[in-house]
């Protein structure tokens, strides 16, 4: 069988190394330099739509996987499916899930799925905007409309906070066209948890719970990231029921919903939930497997995710059982390295050194931000690395993911020391 991966990031390494060690034979589109030591990797964009279709075509791939959000919002996942092409990855339709969070709010209302006091606003109602603010006694999340690589989001507990967070987002468009429409929220406070779910248009099955890192810092300090470090299965859901209780509440309403909309959902939905003293209340939806999440939750189940990723494709999805994709009973913990400056302004360029090493104290290194120079591999982006550790409990995973640092030789990294600290 054979799989065609688009994405450039460790997330897409994790899942191209999981299917090939399941026998599948497996591209990778653009990939990078870390992944291309040991598998092929395509240079394209998947941005470019028609160049995307014609490699599946002639690449004669049994599945796709789309990786990250971007094409999927732009229409990929249409464009292969269209070309008689098996895609695990939902339509743009369905993806506006994550490409909008308006329209995600939406979507959450009319299904009255629990989320935060919220208010949409654009450029000409910043005042507005702070009115609404200073009634939630300025205590908000401040989210870019559109997409923004997991970090479009700021957090503000006062009026100085908030007024630095509608001009950077709302007035300045930090991040471009994403933030011309901004959600202001209430913020919410608790615990969070990550819970994927299979989903086939019709049916939903929920993947072992995971909790990230969003903060850069340890003690969840600092800007927002895309994830500095996840956790899988998290200890702050219980049992597969409570997995199960999640979905209901926040995945298939919204599966439903969708359906509804004529924009049926089929890949993986992502529901980011924050465990209040009122109950789980929805954060954000994304239309894809998140990241750091994934590099650890592979290694929470057992069993073929391959066959699994094209059960969904098919639309055939049925549950996950002992005979097919189920929980392994082990924890994973992922700890990203990032480049001295992330999110920000990371550094780039510094050779990466002792990477074997760190590849046999580890149970896995998934590479991310990293570049050919010459001969030498050097970091070239904000997230470097995904080092996994696995145990038969969080103490023992953290261990081994943490294991290889010592080795490592990159001049200029950032990391969390805390991964896996908290339940």
């Amino acid at each position: 069988m054979r799989a065609l991966i688009y994405g450039s990031g460790a997330r897409e390494h994790a899942l191209a190394a999981r299917l090939s060690a399941e026998g599948w034979a497996v591209g990778v589109a653009p990939g990078n330099a870390g992944i291309a030591r040991r598998l092929i990797c395509y240079p394209l964009d998947p941005g470019d739509i028609a160049a995307s279709v014609q490699l599946a075509r002639v690449s004669n791939v049994d599945l796709a996987v789309v990786g990250p959000e971007a094409p999927l919002i732009s229409g990929l996942g249409d464009a292969l499916r269209a070309a008689g092409i098996a895609t695990f990855g939902p339509s743009a339709a369905a993806a506006r899930i994550e490409g909008s969070k308006a329209f995600a709010k939406e979507v959450m209302a009319a299904v009255r799925i629990p989320t935060a006091r919220h208010a949409v606003f654009e450029g000409v109602q910043i005042e507005a905007a702070r009115e609404f603010a200073r009634s939630l006694d300025h205590r908000v999340a401040v989210k870019a409309d559109g997409i923004a690589a997991g970090k479009g989001v700021a957090i503000a507990t006062n009026p100085r906070q908030v007024e630095a967070a509608l001009e950077s987002l709302l007035v300045r468009h930090a991040f471009g066209e994403a933030s011309r429409r901004v959600v202001v929220e209430e913020l919410l406070e608790g615990p969070e948890v990550s819970l994927m779910a299979l989903c086939d248009g019709r049916r939903a099955v929920p993947l072992p719970p995971a909790h990230d890192y969003k903060r850069a810092f340890d003690g969840d300090l600092g800007p927002n990231t895309g994830g500095m470090g996840s956790v899988a299965p998290t200890a702050r859901v219980s049992g597969p029921g409570g997995a199960e209780a999640l979905c209901d509440l926040s995945i298939r309403p919204v599966l439903e919903e969708l359906a509804r909309r004529g924009a049926p959902f089929s890949g993986v939905l992502y529901a980011g939930l924050m465990l209040t003293p009122d109950g789980p209340k929805v954060l954000e939806y994304n239309c894809r497997f998140g990241d750091p999440e994934t590099q650890s939750l592979i290694w929470a189940l057992d069993g073929p995710l391959g066959e699994a990723l094209l059960s969904v494709a098919r639309g055939e999805l049925s549950a996950l059982d002992d005979r097919s994709l189920r929980p392994s009973g082990r924890t994973a913990v992922c700890v990203v390295v990032a480049a001295t400056g992330y999110p920000e302004a990371p550094r780039t360029g510094d050779p990466i050194e002792g990477l074997e090493e760190v590849e046999e104290l580890c149970d896995a290194v998934y590479t991310a931000g990293v570049a050919l120079q010459g001969r030498t591999l050097v970091s070239s982006g904000g997230r470097v690395l995904s080092l996994v550790g696995v145990g038969d409990d969080v103490s023992v995973a953290r261990e081994r993911a943490y294991a290889g640092l010592p080795s490592l030789r990159l001049d200029a990294l950032q990391i969390r020391r805390d991964i896996g600290l908290d339940p």
